[in-house]
């Protein structure tokens, strides 16, 4: 099994995200260079969570031009699994992998804490070990959270319950629907702003993350 990590300049969770996906695989991940032109053949990709190019335009807009991201949207047209993980979820949407736009959090400030999630669609390689509507924590850190769409955009991710993790209570950033991941129309490619490489393990103060990491495991061994 072989997963990428795709590295952009300003990324900062790429190495938080090889330690979880060595532990889950047993083997270390491509950590992939945004300058690339190239990208091996592998059974997932992870866009990591950071401020790629610092955030300049807006999250995830000039990362989405980065010669590697031609590579990953013809392996996510293919229906290689793709994560994003906040940043990477704001590049997601910035590529038209997934639809709407991560705006700037209703309260204007940037936030960094544990949230309650529930989790919803749990048909896809990430959130498999889950149950719907599970209740599980997991830290953001963000200051572009925000999810925005248009009314038709909104019905059709309900309608084909395309949405993975929804806030739970508490609404942090003025998400519409109270949207924390979302996935395409056919399945393999999810957005998420949660860190779940930030509480993947009982050092770390909770393990809700590491189900993500065991999903992939899960779904690579099946394929």
């Amino acid at each position: 099994m072989s997963v990428a990590v795709i590295v952009f300049p300003g990324s900062n969770c790429d190495r938080d995200v090889a330690v979880c996906l060595a532990a889950a695989l047993g083997e270390a991940p491509i950590m992939a260079w945004h300058g690339d032109h190239s990208l091996p053949k592998v059974d997932a990709i992870i866009l990591p969570g950071g401020f790629s190019y610092g955030d300049y335009l807006r999250g995830g807009a000039i990362a989405s031009k980065s010669p590697i991201m031609s590579e990953v949207i013809d392996a996510a047209n293919r229906g290689v699994p793709v994560l994003g993980i906040c940043n990477g979820f704001q590049i997601l949407t910035e590529s038209g992998l997934l639809p709407g736009v991560l705006m700037r959090n209703s309260g204007l400030k940037f936030i960094c804490r544990d949230v309650a999630l529930e989790v919803g669609n749990t048909d896809n390689a990430f959130l498999n070990t889950y149950q719907r509507g599970q209740e599980i924590t997991m830290p953001i850190a963000h200051n572009e959270g925000n999810y925005f769409a248009d009314a038709d955009t909104l019905r059709r991710l309900e309608g084909e319950d395309r949405i993975v993790l929804r806030y739970a209570g508490n609404n942090p950033n003025g998400a519409q629907l109270s949207i924390a991941g979302i996935r395409n129309a056919a399945g393999n490619v999810i957005g998420m702003m949660p860190h779940p490489e930030r509480l993947a393990e009982a050092a770390l103060g909770g393990e809700d993350g590491r189900g993500v990491f065991e999903s992939l495991v899960q779904t690579l061994g099946r394929s």
